[in-house]
């Protein structure tokens, strides 16, 4: 029983952690991108439609990178070349992709999708409990942990890495120093597009086989919310991931112990829990003013403009 549960919240973290990670390079460069829940959700619809046509789950996963990298290319060409409102951009962003994503899917609506199948890792999947927990997944997960650790050492330990924060601290500065302030930006912008499109990817190919309009319902703007709970710290992330997670899944048991025990208990107030926890972590964090302006990039969200 225990397994099982451990199970199903491990699927429904997985796009929360790779699409907070995506968000958390692009803000490490200076880039406050809101449209994580349009460019996930238009991941979600290429990378149903690819392995729909394709019959290949994985290239479905690459349609879903593809699609919200593409769609990052929008917002980043609005904000970092005619220098638009980040904030104003990615909401309409967001927009956009929970419209077009919807136009798009209408002729794949009510289909059976091409789930990704679990790789099996041969005598460590035998291991009691652990073995299928943690080596009985599928391709995705995996992905998601080598983006944890990679992320992680790509900011802290190379030297690009530092060009970035150094970017996301002070452009003005990095800009002096030759460092080239907007390619960097396009290249954190996309590259978090890409992972929020993987994300989207993991929800119509494995969390939930199909496709459905809206089916990101809102887990864009738990992943934002992540970023900022984890302090900008990848290894941070994927803790907060799993525990968003575990809420999210919870709140489902907990209405099907309501539905047992003849408790009536809204359906729509469980529902809310995921969403209402994070409100309560974001209150959290903000009293510790200290130690969110130490690790916030401080350049987030300003506009940037090479001298002529």
């Amino acid at each position: 029983m225990f397994e099982a549960i451990l199970l199903t919240v491990i699927t429904a973290s997985t796009p929360l952690v790779i699409a907070a990670l995506g968000e958390l390079v692009s803000e490490r460069s200076g880039v406050l991108n809101l449209g994580v829940e349009g460019m996930m959700i238009m991941g979600a619809v290429a990378a149903f439609a690819t392995a729909q046509l394709t019959g290949s789950p994985y290239l479905g996963i690459l349609g879903g990178i593809i699609g919200g990298g593409l769609f990052s290319l929008l917002f980043g060409f609005l904000t970092l070349t005619l220098v638009a409102n980040q904030v104003a951009t990615g909401l309409a962003l967001t927009i956009l992709g929970l419209g077009l994503s919807g136009q798009i899917g209408e002729a794949f609506v009510g289909m059976p999708g091409v789930r990704l199948q679990p790789i099996v890792i041969p005598l460590l999947s035998d291991i009691p409990f652990f073995g299928r927990v943690l080596f009985s997944q599928d391709l995705i997960f995996y992905m998601s942990v080598a983006l944890v650790f990679g992320i992680s050492w790509f900011l802290f330990k190379s030297r690009t890495g530092l060009k970035m924060r150094a970017i996301g601290d002070n452009h003005g500065s990095a800009h002096a120093l030759g460092i080239n302030v907007v390619r960097t930006r396009y290249l954190a912008v996309l590259f978090g597009g890409a992972c929020a499109g993987l994300a989207g990817a993991q929800l119509s190919l494995v969390y939930t086989p199909q496709w459905v309009e809206n089916m990101s319902a809102g887990r864009g703007w738990i992943a934002l919310a992540l970023v900022v709970f984890a302090s900008w710290r990848p290894l941070r992330v994927l803790a907060g991931g799993y525990l968003f997670g575990a809420v999210g899944i919870g709140q489902l048991h907990a209405q099907l112990l309501a539905q047992s025990g003849g408790i009536a208990i809204p359906s729509q107030l469980l529902s809310a829990l995921p969403y209402v926890a994070t409100i309560v972590v974001l209150i959290i964090i903000s009293h510790n003013r200290r130690t969110t302006l130490i690790n916030t990039p401080a350049s987030l969200g300003k506009p940037f403009v090479p001298d002529r």
